[in-house]
């Protein structure tokens, strides 16, 4: 529920604070006096309308997925819209996007002004019968957790048995790709490395007698080496550094003769042949390890290619076994709706009696297999095309429904916003509507804008717009209910006998 609402700098609300309780809210005043405004108010601070107030913000007692929304419960959430050069949305001082409040506040918050149809769309009714067959019988609860348990893996397998049978229709193409992909990398046989190697065998040949040549200028050295050994002696110096080091020297250009050795037996085409062959494959698939990962992966395509048959026949034996259960389950779900059937409609045919409206129907009917089973409902009132209806009998279906399902209900259903549903209805037709809003009132917190006494008496709360110089709002005591009450009924001028008739009014709607 909303618990308070407060309003700063909106057209001709210069600022309004309002603390509400559970129940049935009514707003009642003169023809603009700022109803409507203060409405659209309350909805664009929780982010369901767009209003250019300075500030308009809601305390609530709703509860936010905290790991979806990156926000932080409170005892008492706090959405908050504040305009300044541009408008921005606070929950809980935290900023948000106007996205996110409107779909948090979407799951408790419903404005019934527009024609929307989602109440009578098939699934919704028939989440309402299977609501009201799980109040007095568990195990149907239970059927339908089973049922849509059962049809999500008939559905993952159903889709992947399509999938098995897309590859079928391309089987032999694909097998004869992933082989021909492994075969072209089988050819060359690549070694992770093996281009570095190659580069170096490459710039060792182009530099072979380069090489030669330098080595055997350098051998001249060990000619002298005597002589310099010779001299150290003379000198008194240690010659064992100069051994060492002419030693080492005798072993690099013996292994330099020896690797160019090696490199006579090597041809210089099959070199540039190979590179080119490596280099194809680095182009084609990124670097040689990648061309290797990416053969493991065909052999694997290749290998599932081969199963495929038998991974086909274990699904089809799986999705046959789970058709004929859920098919089991439908049937009995199917009984149970068609046996509640007539309760609920008899239910609902007794409040749209109430609201002076012509009976409906309900009807089952077989459709394509979803989660909550074959069936589904559809709504038809007698004489009458749903899209055919005024938006008062439409609202006032909507009503029936929504008293219907409270039936059911064992929680609070949240927020409901009405704009001047009793608008253009007689008398009687208004304290049906009215009847019918303290009935949702068990469930629901209910704000309305009205212009008839039957509706206003039955309020729980009573708020007054009003106008001095600019819009003004404060909550009545039963003597000012009564005394606006008597307003409505006899306009400006208050005779005594609005004011019996209103105060008999409000008295009998407190009985």
């Amino acid at each position: 529920m909303i618990e308070r609402f407060y309003l700063k700098e909106f057209l001709t609300f210069k600022e309004a604070e309002l603390e509400f309780h559970p129940g049935l809210i009514v707003f009642t005043g003169p023809s603009g006096s700022g109803k409507s405004i203060l409405m659209r108010s309350i909805l664009a601070s929780v982010g369901l309308d767009n209003v250019d107030a300075k500030v308009c913000e809601s305390s609530v007692l709703w509860s936010i997925d905290e790991e979806l929304y990156g926000i932080q419960n409170e005892a008492v959430n706090i959405f908050r819209q504040v305009k300044k050069e541009k408008t921005r949305y606070f929950i809980n001082n935290q900023s948000t996007s106007k996205s996110s409040m409107e779909s948090i506040s979407s799951g408790y918050m419903r404005h019934l002004s527009l024609k929307e149809y989602s109440d009578f769309d098939p699934s919704a009714l028939i989440s309402l019968i299977d609501e009201r067959i799980s109040l007095q019988n568990p195990y149907h609860y239970h059927l339908l957790a089973r049922h849509k348990e059962l049809f999500g893996e008939f559905k993952m397998l159903s889709d992947q048995l399509h999938a098995i049978e897309e590859q079928e229709r391309h089987l032999a193409e694909l097998k004869e790709f992933a082989a021909y992909e492994i075969g072209k990398i089988d050819a060359v046989k690549p070694r992770i490395g093996e281009d570095e190697e190659l580069g170096r065998i490459k710039k060792e040949l182009s530099k072979k007698e380069k090489i030669e040549k330098a080595i055997q200028n350098g051998e001249a050295i060990f000619g002298y080496e005597s002589q310099v050994i010779h001299a150290l002696n003379l000198l008194e110096i240690e010659s064992s550094f100069f051994d060492d080091a002419m030693n080492e020297l005798r072993g690099i250009f013996e292994g330099s003769w020896e690797r160019l050795g090696e490199l006579e037996e090597v041809s210089i085409e099959e070199i540039l042949d190979r590179i080119e062959q490596i280099s194809e494959l680095k182009r084609r698939y990124g670097g040689i390890e990648e061309a290797l990962l990416y053969r493991d992966q065909k052999v694997k395509e290749l290998a599932s290619y081969e199963t495929i048959e038998h991974s086909k026949s274990d699904l089809i034996k799986r999705i046959f076994a789970l058709n004929e259960e859920l098919s089991t389950l439908g049937n009995e779900l199917s009984l149970q709706r068609q046996a509640e059937l007539p309760t609920a409609l008899s239910g609902l045919n007794g409040y749209l009696l109430m609201l002076y409206l012509r009976e409906a129907t309900l009807e089952l009917q077989p459709c394509e297999r979803n989660a909550t089973g074959q069936d589904k409902v559809i709504l038809g009132l007698s004489g009458t095309k749903l899209d055919k209806l005024s938006s008062g009998e439409f609202n006032r279906l909507r009503l029936a429904l929504l008293a219907l399902r409270v039936e059911s209900m064992e929680s609070s259903g949240g927020v409901l916003m009405l704009d001047e549903i009793d608008a253009n209805l007689s008398g009687e037709e208004s304290m049906s509507v009215a009847k019918v809003l303290r009935h949702l009132s068990s469930r629901y917190q209910i704000f309305v804008i009205s212009h008839q006494p039957q509706l206003t008496s039955m309020g729980d709360q009573h708020f007054l717009v009003y106008k001095e110089g600019e819009s003004r709002v404060r909550p009545l005591n039963e003597d000012e209910r009564i005394e606006e009450i008597a307003r409505i009924i006899s306009g400006e001028g208050i005779s005594d006998e609005a004011i019996g008739f209103a105060r008999d009014l409000f008295e009998r709607s407190k009985g």
